[in-house]
């Protein structure tokens, strides 16, 4: 969604009737996961993607359908046949696609609504009834329970409130899922679907010591989608001519600011210092943090030197095993933007559970399932 928020935002505002086709569910490879969006307004123009081309062309036909009045529909693609040409995922996997109309001008400013505190980084779930007995296409846009009132409704008032409460903790960790439901809301009931999806503010990327390789750790943290911090305690060093792709640059002492800053479990903190007076405060500060990925550069006996003062400093067997060190994984690399890849991956890595082998290597599912979510 967040890539082609702009598009959407300039439709809404200018009164733009539109089609939206939302990924809700993936079973096996595909190439999108759930939240994935593609937009087809009244003129027929076409943004965002939910498979990368795969079936990107029948649903353009079905989102003009439900532009013309179809009514909201769920629609699935698997395989293809590649004999008869026929529409589907040639990675070999099912998805299921929500496409629904927003046309009036309630409608549209609703949606904008939505949009407007997506673009301002601010929490929000939205719910949609996929099928069952309620009204399909029924929405229910859910804040924090400190951050305002909830808006619209799935059709009744105990619907409403178990998904409220329901998206509300799915938004504390990040989580976009099908959830099943009675027509009141009832548990363990298989009446109602719907469809929860979270918009969390984008993961931190926190990276100490202003030098090459953190310029260019920066520039792909931007790129992966995160909100990238360059923290160094030398004025000379910090600067934003350095750093023009963070989005903050921070001159602190390292472990004084992480103490002082939000981490939660999506953060990923980059010790690229290889210092000691820097880095043994900062690391002891770090794991005790929920960090998803502590990653720090130096050398094999950098490191070991480095693990014998953390433990004389008091930090234990289980918290320093948390740390990536040296950072990276192996891919040869030698220049700061090489070695940047080179993190990313490992952090890539870390978040989805993969192997870090060649995947010509492997059998079975290129995509993993698993893994906290990140940004979109």
């Amino acid at each position: 969604m967040r890539d082609i928020l702009p598009d959407l935002r300039s439709r809404c505002a200018d009164g733009v009737p539109l089609a939206l086709a939302t990924v809700v569910a993936v079973h096996g490879s595909a190439p999108r996961d759930p939240g994935a969006v593609m937009a087809v307004d009244a003129a027929g123009t076409v943004v965002g993607s939910v498979s990368g081309g795969c079936v990107e062309g029948d649903l353009y036909e079905v989102a003009r359908e439900v532009l013309a009045g179809a009514g909201p529909r769920v629609v699935a693609y698997g395989i293809s046949d590649d004999e008869a040409f026929g529409v589907g995922l040639t990675c070999g996997g099912t998805i299921e696609v929500l496409v629904r109309r927003y046309a009036s001008a309630a409608e549209l400013a609703d949606l904008g609504a939505l949009l407007d505190l997506i673009a301002d980084d601010r929490p929000v779930a939205e719910a949609t009834v996929l099928s069952g007995a309620a009204e399909a296409g029924a929405r229910l846009v859910v804040r924090p329970s400190d951050a305002g009132p909830t808006t619209g409704t799935l059709g009744s008032e105990g619907l409403d409130a178990a998904v409220t409460d329901d998206a509300r903790g799915l938004l504390a960790q990040g989580h976009t899922t099908i959830q099943w439901y009675g027509v009141h809301g009832q548990r363990r009931m298989q009446e109602v679907a719907v469809f929860i999806r979270t918009y969390a503010p984008p993961p931190r990327m926190l990276v100490f010591g202003a030098i090459d390789h953190a310029a260019a750790t920066a520039r792909i943290g931007s790129f992966l989608g995160y909100r990238v911090t360059v923290c160094d305690a030398r004025p000379a060093f910090a600067t934003r001519e350095r750093f023009p792709t963070a989005d903050e640059v921070v001159r602190a002492w390292p472990h004084t600011y992480l103490e002082s800053t939000e981490v939660d479990a999506r953060t990923v903190i980059c010790v690229l210092t290889h210092d000691p007076k820097f880095d043994v405060p900062l690391l002891l500060a770090a794991l005790r943090t929920p960090a998803a990925y502590i990653g720090v550069m130096g050398s094999r006996r950098t490191h070991h030197d480095r693990l014998a003062r953390l433990r004389e400093a008091g930090a234990d067997e289980t918290a320093l095993a948390r740390l990536a060190s040296p950072v990276g994984l192996d891919l040869g690399a030698r220049t700061p933007e090489e070695t940047a890849v080179s993190i990313a991956a490992e952090v890539i890595q870390h978040r989805w559970g993969g192997t870090g082998r060649p995947l010509g290597e492997l059998t079975g599912a290129i995509h993993h399932p698993g893994g906290p979510a990140g940004p979109r």
